[in-house]
């Protein structure tokens, strides 16, 4: 096979040590290999960058091995060509497996020019992503806590959650607080209600009416400061976060044009894809690398389950709730796509047609720099008007009905 990078370098990354295999190949010569170990820390791994321009490598590939690859991208990306590989995309022949000949097969692999690197976005994007996934598992942190809350409040006989639809909401607060202070009486707890949920005075004293103990009192003054204090996290998180996205404000408003997007979507959809969309040749492209489309299996002239393979799972959940939103806003396209597929794919596998819609005019927006322009919530039925035309008309006469089409304008 013709040789692509005669000057490449295969790693094989663990924790604590990164086996190199240096492959070097001279025209008219054979092809020369050294192999040599290095520990991961950073004295060493600049050992390992030296060693590498001094051979003149142009191309260094490695397997995405957890979190293991990232310093060593981060010392080795300014000089040469890196790339991340999947793992399973790599896997050599069954047997003699050692680290040696793992290093070996993924340099040989370069050389020929048979792998493809995975999509690693610059470094404003990447730190903008830290962010943003760490704001997220916050996020998540904060809603078991919440939920462990609501289990305390039912072990001491408070239905709360059964009056109330946010126990963190500001009248909810207020009882929390009032509990905290030794304030048990149903009456003076409710009391405390504030805006519509005054209607609800006689439920909310039934439900305020528990056995609430001192050991209750302790776990709840736990759980509300553990809340306290990553509501404060989160807030600052956001708060760098939008700092960070300065550079790219324009392309969070573009994206905040289309339906279901709210800015902190759009904030996710900017630190996991980019905002340079020549990494991805089409937006298809874009879709199966998120894992937002349908899964191709086929065997002897049949094909199998069609579902989603694994992509980026947190791109997939912005998009999702993107999605919901979406199916929720009236009058656009995306509505009417997720009501024409819910009838007959069901709730879950519509909300993942709109989140591919969602990502795909991502894609263009991106790419394009233009507003999204809304196709309207009648383009479906435009498409396929005669069709549409001959099924109601069917349905009116299987009623007893005899039907008569005119145009409009004639009729008028």
């Amino acid at each position: 096979m013709e040789i692509v990078f005669p000057r490449c370098c295969g790693l094989d990354v663990h924790k604590e040590t990164v086996v190199a295999c240096l492959r070097l190949q001279v025209p008219g010569e054979e092809v020369h290999k050294e192999i040599r170990t290095f520990s991961t820390m950073t004295d060493e791994l600049l050992v390992l960058y030296d060693w590498l321009y001094a051979h003149g490598v142009t191309h260094v590939a490695m397997e995405s091995t957890g979190v293991y690859w990232k310093p060593i991208f981060n010392l080795l990306e300014s000089q040469f060509e890196v790339l991340l590989v999947n793992a399973a995309h790599i896997k050599a022949v069954p047997g003699r497996k050692t680290d040696v000949k793992d290093c070996e097969w993924i340099a040989d692999l370069l050389a020929h020019g048979l792998l493809r690197g995975s999509f690693i976005p610059p470094v404003p994007i990447r730190d903008l992503r830290d962010l943003t996934r760490l704001r997220k598992s916050l996020i998540e942190d904060r809603t078991r806590v919440i939920n462990r809350l609501q289990k305390l409040l039912e072990a001491a006989n408070i239905k709360l959650a059964s009056v109330v639809t946010d126990v963190m909401g500001a009248s909810a607060r207020a009882m929390l607080s009032a509990l905290l202070e030794g304030v048990i009486e149903p009456e003076a707890l409710a009391d405390l209600a504030r805006g519509r949920l005054r209607q609800k005075l006689p439920e909310l004293r039934r439900a305020l009416e528990g056995r609430f103990r001192s050991h209750h009192r302790f776990l709840l003054e736990q759980l509300l400061s553990h809340i306290d204090f990553l509501d404060e996290s989160i807030a600052r998180i956001s708060e760098e976060v939008v700092q960070q996205i300065v550079p790219f404000q324009r392309q969070v408003e573009l994206l905040c044009t289309i339906p279901g997007i709210s800015r902190k979507t759009a904030e996710v959809l900017i630190s996991e894809i980019g905002t340079d969309m020549k990494r991805f040749p089409t937006a298809a492209n874009l879709a199966s690398w998120a894992g937002m489309c349908p899964g191709n299996h086929e065997s002897a002239g049949k094909r199998y389950s069609g579902r989603t393979r694994k992509g980026n799972s947190w791109l997939r959940r912005a998009l999702l709730e993107a999605a919901w939103a979406a199916a929720r806003s009236k009058n656009c396209y995306l509505f009417s796509q997720y009501s024409r597929l819910v009838a007959r794919r069901g709730k879950k596998k519509a909300a993942i047609a709109v989140a591919h819609s969602l990502l795909v005019i991502a894609y263009h927006v991106l790419k394009n720099q233009t507003p999204y322009r809304d196709l309207g919530v009648d383009f479906l039925d435009k498409l396929n008007l005669q069709r549409l035309q001959r099924y109601h008309v069917r349905r009116l006469e299987n009623l007893g009905l005899k039907v008569t089409i005119e145009p409009l304008q004639e009729a008028a």
